[in-house]
């Protein structure tokens, strides 16, 4: 929600390129991780989702390095979202690689 509030201020001409990228991404990051959830019971989808979800972090954080060069961000500002998508990533890593502790059990 953060960046969707920093985003408002960006210049109109960014309004379908910039600020819908970085809405977007930034967006699908939760949901897919809700979709992952969701899918708990299939290991595979549950880990495909995820790791839709770890790229979409990914571009959220080039979004947020664009926006701070066309300096529509404050560097320090965007500096602690970034930090907070690395730790999203971090999270998304250990949960693909160890998709057992988190998805149910298979039915017998």
């Amino acid at each position: 929600m953060e960046i969707f509030r920093l985003s408002k201020d960006f210049p109109k001409e960014e309004r379908y390129s910039l600020t819908d990228q970085v809405r977007r991404s930034s967006r699908s990051v939760c949901a897919n991780i809700t979709e992952a959830w969701r899918k708990r019971r299939y290991p595979a989808a549950f880990v495909a989702k995820l790791s839709d979800a770890e790229g979409e972090a990914a571009e959220t954080q080039t979004w947020l390095q664009f926006a701070v060069e066309c300096e529509y961000i404050d560097r320090e500002k965007a500096k602690v979202l970034y930090s907070e998508y690395d730790a999203i990533l971090g999270m998304l890593v250990r949960m693909i690689s160890d998709p057992a502790s988190w998805t149910l059990p298979p039915n017998k």
